[in-house]
């Protein structure tokens, strides 16, 4: 017959408790180390661009459609952001994000990467593409 010992089941409460704290602090910690390694390993860029004034119209349709068709479909192309200059529009500004370079060179073999170069050639008057490094983020979950 099993008798009720009220301390040593508050023993075995702590001890679990206490196993499942060091599990939630290693399991937050991996967590965290994973997130920074994503960061570390993403490649980010930006492209300035200059586009024919005649042709700005056709150029931001072509330009919205690649990067949709590219977020939909590949897993590694994380963040599109094009603006436009306000007071000279035909200058166009992109912050690209990618997992990591591999993730990159393959969107750049991608036969709609490849359409909407072949389809902008003539629209696009100069490009600039700029590597760059991510030192902080903030934004609101929700807005």
């Amino acid at each position: 017959m099993k008798t009720f010992n009220p301390i040593k089941n508050e023993l075995l409460s702590r001890t679990k408790l206490q196993t499942a704290i060091v599990i939630l602090v290693i399991l937050t910690s991996i967590f965290n180390i994973n997130i920074m390694a994503q960061e570390k390993s993403q490649m980010i860029r930006l492209a300035k661009i200059k586009v024919d004034p005649m042709q700005l119209d056709k150029y931001n349709i072509a330009l919205k459609e690649q990067m949709t068709i590219a977020v939909q479909l590949e897993p590694g192309v994380l963040t599109y952001y094009a603006v436009a200059d306000k007071s000279d529009p035909t200058n166009i500004t992109i912050l690209e994000i990618y997992a990591d370079t591999a993730a990159y060179k393959f969107h750049i073999e991608t036969s709609h990467f490849k359409k909407y170069k072949e389809t902008v050639e003539n629209m696009v008057k100069s490009l600039e593409l700029i590597d760059v490094k991510l030192i902080g983020s903030a934004k609101k979950e929700y807005y």
